[in-house]
């Protein structure tokens, strides 16, 4: 992965190709959503770990992400919470939470606020998927600006979690 990923960002150095791609940020952030969203999920799991267990499947992760994404904003995590945390349908949500809860990452619950809900968190089992799933993550974007000062790095991660705490942690309503 690193050596493939390494050769790609070079190709597109600061100091090559200026005036090849507009100035904004919005076509450079969808351009690597494109790019990311058809290479990183057929082969993570056997990244995160050779010896996966059959249930550490990309959907799993999906889930387990979303439900803690979603606990660490301070949201009630209910299905249509993950539903907007991953960008689904509630039913499509709802069936990936069934698979979750049957392989034992997610335990259900009735809603403290709403006896009409379920409430949603992770089990421990999950914990050694997400936290191997984040140190992938972490190595990726390692990898990713290794070459940039440690100053642009710094300043570029915080940016990204800014970017990520506007959009997935924000109320419904604000948008």
């Amino acid at each position: 992965m690193s050596h493939y990923y390494a050769a790609r960002v070079a190709e597109h150095d600061t100091d090559k190709g200026k005036g090849s791609m507009p100035a904004g940020g919005g076509p450079a952030l969808f351009r690597l959503v494109r790019f990311w969203s058809r290479r990183w999920a057929p082969d993570v799991v056997q990244q995160l770990d050779e010896n996966a267990p059959e249930t550490w499947t990309v959907q799993n992760l999906f889930v387990i992400q979303a439900v803690h994404g979603a606990a660490e904003a301070g949201a009630e995590v209910t299905v249509a919470e993950v539903a907007r945390q991953l960008g689904l349908d509630r039913s499509v949500a709802s069936r990936m939470i069934t698979d979750a809860i049957r392989d034992g990452f997610v335990h259900r619950d009735t809603s403290d606020r709403d006896a009409r809900r379920a409430q949603l968190s992770l089990t421990d089992a999950a914990k050694p998927f997400l936290d191997s799933a984040q140190e992938h993550q972490q190595r990726a974007f390692d990898e990713l600006v290794a070459r940039w000062p440690a100053e642009d790095r710094r300043r570029f991660a915080g940016y990204l979690r800014r970017l990520a705490a506007e959009v997935l942690d924000a109320p419904v309503a604000k948008r």
